[in-house]
Order: C-alpha cells, then sequence, then structure tokens
C-alpha cells in the first residue's frame, strides 16, 4: 500500500481528489491539508510514501514545504497555473513529479505509482513551456523583496524583514524594475510572479 500525504487549500478539489485515490486499490490517503505547514506536520506524524502538494497554498506554497522537506519522501506537486520558472524552483527543491491539476484522477494514480518506484514525472506541456521561458534576470536578493512587495510589504517592513536599510531596499527594488522594463515595484513584483520566479 502506498500511503500519501495530499495537500490542496480548495477544500472541495482536495476532497474529491482523496475520494478518487482511496478507490485504488494499492493507494492510501492517510492525511489531507488545507497549507503547507499542516502538509509538513502530517508527513512528520504520518511518514507517509509519497506526498501531494498544491504549488499554491497559504503559509508554504508547495516548492517551499518540499524544500524543508530536503528529500526526505518523493513529492509530487499539483498546480493550476504552471508558470515557466516554477518548474525550475520546483525541480530545485527536489520535486520528482509536475502534473496540472487538469490530470484525471486515474492519471494521476499512475504516476504516484511510477514516482513512488523512483521515476520522476514532469508534464509534457509545462516542461515545453519551461524551456521556452525567458531566464531570470534578477539576483536572489531582488527575487525576495519582490516577493515581500507581492505580499503587500511596505518599503519600512520589508527594511526591516530583511535586516536591510530602507534606502537599500529602495536601490535593490529600483535595479529589479529597471530590469524588468517596469514602473513601480508592484510592476516588477507582479511580473516575477507571473514568470514563476517569486
Amino acid at each position: 500500500m502506498i500511503r500519501v500525504v495530499l495537500a490542496d487549500d480548495e477544500d472541495l478539489i482536495r476532497g474529491a481528489l482523496a475520494a478518487l485515490l482511496d478507490l485504488e486499490p494499492d493507494l492510501e490517503v492517510v492525511a489531507q491539508c488545507s497549507n503547507g505547514a499542516e502538509a509538513l506536520r502530517a508527513v512528520r506524524e504520518h511518514a507517509p510514501d509519497i506526498a501531494v502538494f498544491d504549488l499554491e497554498m497559504p503559509e508554504l506554497d508547495g516548492v517551499q514545504a518540499a524544500q524543508r522537506l530536503a528529500g526526505r519522501l518523493p513529492i509530487v506537486l499539483v498546480t493550476r497555473h504552471a508558470r515557466p520558472g516554477v518548474l525550475k524552483r520546483a525541480l530545485a527543491a527536489g520535486i520528482r513529479g509536475f502534473v496540472p491539476k487538469t490530470t484525471p484522477a486515474s492519471r494521476l494514480a499512475v504516476i504516484l505509482r511510477d514516482v513512488h518506484g523512483g521515476a520522476r514525472y514532469i508534464d509534457p506541456e509545462i516542461a515545453a513551456s519551461a524551456l521556452t521561458g525567458d531566464a531570470c534576470p534578477l539576483t536572489d536578493r531582488e527575487l525576495e523583496l519582490l516577493g515581500h512587495t507581492l505580499q503587500g510589504g511596505t518599503i519600512a517592513t520589508i527594511a526591516a524583514a530583511v535586516h536591510l536599510a530602507p534606502g537599500t531596499v529602495r536601490n535593490y527594488l529600483s535595479a529589479a524594475m529597471t530590469k524588468l522594463g517596469v514602473e513601480t515595484r508592484h510592476e516588477a513584483a507582479r511580473r516575477a510572479w507571473e514568470e514563476g520566479w517569486i
């Protein structure tokens, strides 16, 4: 029996997927979670064989949760929005599978078996999109600050969170705006999110 932890913040999707996977003779959903922090606790508590994480969840997204687990178990990421840069971040975090939410449950069951057996699965359309996507021109620090901007941070709160002077934060964000050819830090943050860089 392959024991699965399933994390998705959309209750209806999570419940339906869990019910469908439980119909498979060799799969058992041992925990359902609505955010990344719960998913980490469930993995530690239940010691599953594999995890299925939604990319976009509160508290920790699927990639961040995978990074915290650091190769502890195979993880398959499901997403509604397959932005090009996300695949690169996911692979760097050790994700073993990457599938769109449009994948039928029966196909996902096959993918889970394969990934549990040591294979890797990347949806072909997501892979093609990632290969044709633009390379990220931003530094890690610029991406970090844009991530805070995307979450609604002001210059002052961002500076306090990352232990930099407000002027230094402005300089980094200005550099990011210039590289991306946009006029505001919010536009830069949105563009970085759309590309999957943050």
